[in-house]
This record gives structure tokens, C-alpha cells and sequence, in this order.
């Protein structure tokens, strides 16, 4: 059975056996991991602990919060990416660029408030132009702030 087929079988959970085997899988790239990146040397007479490289620090980030790295095995309300959260993220530095910083608090409160508006509402299937115009048309609460 392809893995694609046994996606949709389960409901976006896959079987428990596929799930074992990748983390299996998962383990073993965290050991080769180990030898690319082993931990620091102790040096006698040197105080404090010794300083990790970034890949290590990672590596060992990965090891300690596997269930979570893998969380979307098992809940299928977890994404499989975060390009969701990169995209909201995206118009703030896009806007940060062209602009390289907002005139007021205020613009920069209203400019974060409709961002937010806008991304709630596309993931509840609401179109941006449907959005715009149920709250410009008065059928939602103001979200901006008074000035």
C-alpha cells in the first residue's frame, strides 16, 4: 500500500507500524547526526560548561523534543509544515523593506490588526475580498483601535 493511500485511509493519521518506522528512521539520521557532530571536549581546569556548535545544539534540540517534531505522525489537526506561520510572517518584512519602519504606533497597530484579520479569515475559507467587505459594510465589529 502506498503511503499516500494509507494517509487517506486513516483520516491523516498513518498506521501505527509507518509511524514506528519512521521513528526509527528518524533515530537513526539523529545517531549519524552524533558522529558529524559530536559534543565538546571537556578540558580540565576549565570552568563553566564547554561551548556546543550550532548544528549540535540543533541536533540535541531534536533529540529532546522528538514527539513534538513529530507530532504530525499522530494529530492530523498538526501541518506537516509551517509555511502557514512563514506566511503571515511574510507581508511584515516584505512591508519592513520597502518602507523600513511605520510612521506610528498607530499605523503599525492597524497595519497588524488587518494582517491578522485577513490570515484568521483565510483559514476559515473566507475569501480576503469577502472579508474587506463584510467589515468595511459595518456586518463585523471594528477591529481598529481609535486613534
Amino acid at each position: 500500500m502506498e503511503l499516500n493511500q494509507e494517509v487517506e485511509d486513516s483520516g491523516g493519521v498513518i498506521s501505527d507500524k509507518r509511524q514506528l518506522m519512521s521513528r526509527l528512521q528518524y533515530r537513526d539520521i539523529l545517531k549519524e547526526g552524533e558522529h558529524e557532530s559530536p559534543p565538546p571536549a571537556i578540558i580540565v581546569g576549565k570552568r563553566g560548561r564547554p561551548k556546543k556548535s550550532k548544528s549540535r545544539n540543533l541536533l540535541e534540540r531534536l533529540q529532546s523534543y522528538e514527539d513534538d517534531v513529530l507530532r504530525f505522525m499522530v494529530d492530523k489537526i498538526v501541518p506537516f509544515t509551517n509555511n502557514q506561520g512563514e506566511n503571515d510572517l511574510r507581508m511584515v518584512k516584505v512591508q519592513q523593506k520597502i518602507s523600513g519602519c511605520f510612521r506610528s504606533k498607530h499605523g503599525s497597530v492597524m497595519f497588524f490588526g488587518l494582517r491578522s484579520y485577513l490570515s484568521s479569515c483565510k483559514k476559515q475559507g473566507v475569501s480576503a475580498s469577502t472579508a474587506l467587505s463584510l467589515l468595511l459594510n459595518g456586518a463585523l465589529p471594528n477591529i481598529f483601535p481609535p486613534c
